[in-house]
């Protein structure tokens, strides 16, 4: 594996895989997109930053975060900070982009050795089925593939009695045994929107006008202590899952997120067009996230 990939449109082709895929799964994604155009907020969609991606992996030997960020390392992508979710069981990191358009990377893994007895021997009765890390052998240098693995299940299709059995100890593991890798949500950065947009607070009403259902865990506003950091996002679509035996059952998919990040103090000073991404907030806040996280959990979905 090379120490160093500087093709960036080789990352190009990766990302612009994982958004084609999510478009098609998550039909928030071109309602919101839409509703902005016809109200003249953005020209077109590709106005759009996105402040962040997020995947969601299990911490078993062979994958979790120490294979996941393989694939993005090499991309130039740098490993950030790491937070801890007690209660829900999960590490996580962050990576900064190489390129300040491309989004920050956000990983989470759950601690399946935390979990009970039962829910660890039907995680690992597939997890166990992946011998080895398998980007180790995948070729970052060839963009398709690495599109395509992102999108090829891991392991066999889950039964749904144990996506049941996992979902009453941890929503986060029984949407994983389904999801595998799939990205979990997109985040559209409102601080670089036209003013009356720019704002989550804004933002939010706008989306409520369109029929967007946001996640209320915490409020509908999450904002980190310093103030510097805030967000929303959707409840996740519900998708018809096929389990084994051909048995379906409703689940959640994936949802949308919005992110503002302020200027930082010293650069108060600046002027609109002098500010870029670096003199805003960057990184996350754990508290924000844990709630964030519960938009696919079925306190939300079920509302």
């Amino acid at each position: 594996m090379p120490a160093s990939i500087q093709n960036t449109a080789k990352l190009d082709i990766v990302l612009n895989g994982l958004m084609r895929r999510y478009k098609e799964r998550v039909p928030d994604v071109k309602k919101i997109l839409d509703a902005m155009v016809s109200e003249g907020i953005i020209k077109t969609q590709e106005d759009v930053e996105n402040d962040h991606i997020a995947f969601r992996t299990m911490g078993v030997p062979q994958l979790g975060i120490s294979s996941f960020e393989k694939i993005f390392l090499p991309y130039g992508y740098e490993k950030r900070d790491h937070y801890f979710f007690e209660g829900k069981k999960l590490d996580a990191w962050w990576y900064s982009p190489a390129r300040e358009r491309d989004p920050r990377i956000f990983v989470s893994e759950l601690r399946v050795g935390d979990l009970s007895e039962e829910s660890q021997r039907i995680i690992k009765s597939y997890t166990d089925e992946v011998v080895g890390d398998p980007v180790d052998n995948l070729d970052l240098n060839d963009a398709d593939a690495v599109d395509q693995f992102l999108h090829t299940p891991l392991w066999r299709t889950p039964t749904l009695s144990d996506y049941l059995t996992l979902l009453k100890e941890s929503e986060y593991a029984a949407w994983v045994i389904y999801n595998r890798y799939y990205l979990n949500h997109f985040t559209i950065s409102v601080h670089n929107l036209p003013k009356g947009y720019d704002t989550v607070a804004d933002f939010n009403v706008f989306l409520e006008k369109h029929g967007i259902m946001l996640n209320t865990s915490g409020g509908k506003i999450k904002t980190s202590p310093d103030g510097g950091l805030i967000q929303s996002a959707t409840v996740a679509e519900m998708i018809d899952a096929e389990f084994v035996g051909g048995e379906t059952y409703r689940i959640s998919g994936s949802y949308v997120e919005f992110a503002e990040r302020r200027v930082l103090q010293q650069f108060s000073g600046l002027s609109s067009p002098e500010i870029s991404r670096k003199h805003r907030r960057d990184g996350f806040e754990a508290a924000n996230a844990d709630k964030i996280f519960e938009s696919t959990y079925t306190t939300q979905t079920g509302k």
